[in-house]
């Protein structure tokens, strides 16, 4: 009974929970390291927390349904009106909107081999088809993306940095590919580790000249709000407007709200992320060196290393109690996806895998 596009649909495999990784092995939680699921290892904005905590005192009322206060201080923080912004349970979800909004059954979405495999699934849902281009190097090829456009091309999705690989296309490359797109298409940039990057390209002009582009970012990563699921979309005001329509009432929670309002004025722990990302980074990218490792620079808080049997080396660190993320689902079976944790995790992490590879 269930539609044809639901049958064969795979669901998404998120990392490895710790707790269900405590079980099997019949050890305590607090003894397992998880670097599966580019998580913040400092752990959310304490003036998040202390918000949170305030806000717990009014959970019997419901939320602000559109957003208001939260979507009010992200426009102003990136100069952008309120009607430029739209919230979501989760950046996933205002993937979500855009197929709603704009996809029909037989209709053709773009996007990357190696890209987040969200993109696949979403088109799947909707029953349209999947294009994938090839990379050149892990790098989207941006000329085959505009090659592969047809009258049945209806979005384009392009991650950057890029999940899993943690490739980043530069502002040139940007820029060059959005003046050829056709007008008639909705570009989405996922910018899910925007605030990792030292020089970020600005795609928000892109927004400012009005073209059919929607930025995705989310409080998720370097915010550490994974758990409360606040994500948002950056959009010229028609097409946001669009996007508001397929929301649901109170699609993120209040609790969440708050906390994303008070972690978005948190300047220092920001830089605190960053620095530790950008010195964890270095190191895992020493040591792979060391190794003698494959791998391919992250602009990240993730490295993508090739370790020749990724299920394989994934089991055997789990067994050490690390958690990693294999990528046979993204076609990567050789590789691992490992996020960066405190110095202190990323060590015991690369102790690991030396006697994993010995």
């Amino acid at each position: 009974m269930a539609n044809r596009q639901l049958r064969d649909l795979a669901l998404y495999e998120p990392g490895k929970p710790i707790e269900e990784t405590a079980r099997e092995l019949g050890v305590d939680p607090g003894e397992i390291t998880k670097l599966a699921s580019n998580e913040n290892a400092l752990g959310p904005s304490p003036k998040a927390v202390a918000a949170m905590r305030r806000a717990l005192e009014s959970a019997q009322l419901y939320p602000d349904g559109s957003g208001v206060s939260l979507r009010e201080a992200i426009a102003n923080q990136l100069g952008f009106d309120t009607e430029n912004i739209v919230l979501g349970n989760g950046s996933n979800e205002v993937i979500e909107f855009i197929g709603h909004a704009f996809l029909n059954r037989g209709d053709h979405v773009i996007t990357s081999t190696h890209a987040f495999i969200a993109y696949k699934l979403i088109a799947q849902l909707f029953d349209a088809r999947t294009i994938e281009i090839s990379t050149v190097n892990f790098q989207p090829d941006l000329d085959k993306m505009l090659a592969a456009i047809t009258a049945k091309t209806k979005i384009i999705f392009i991650a950057n940095p890029n999940n899993p690989t943690g490739s980043l296309i530069g502002q040139k490359a940007i820029d060059k590919f959005l003046a050829r797109a056709p007008e008639n298409i909705i570009t989405v940039l996922d910018e899910a580790y925007f605030e990792f990057l030292s020089q970020p390209p600005d795609s928000l002009r892109h927004v400012r000249q009005g073209r059919n582009v929607v930025i995705l970012r989310t409080f998720s990563k370097i915010h550490g709000l994974a758990s409360l699921r606040v994500g948002y979309g950056i959009a010229p005001p028609e097409i946001i407007d669009v996007l508001q329509k397929t929301r649901q009432p109170f699609n993120v929670n209040g609790i969440a709200q708050v906390g994303a309002l008070a972690a978005l004025g948190d300047t220092e722990h920001l830089r605190k992320s960053k620095y530790s990302v950008d010195l964890g980074r270095v190191y895992f990218e020493d040591q792979f060196r060391a190794l003698k490792l494959k791998f391919t620079p992250s602009a990240a808080n993730f490295v993508f290393v090739n370790v020749g049997d990724g299920p394989a080396v994934f089991k055997k660190l789990l067994a050490r109690k690390i958690i990693v993320r294999p990528l046979r689902g993204y076609n990567l079976p050789e590789w691992l996806r490992i996020t960066v944790g405190t110095m202190e995790q990323n060590q015991k992490c690369i102790e690991a895998l030396k006697q994993v590879l010995a």
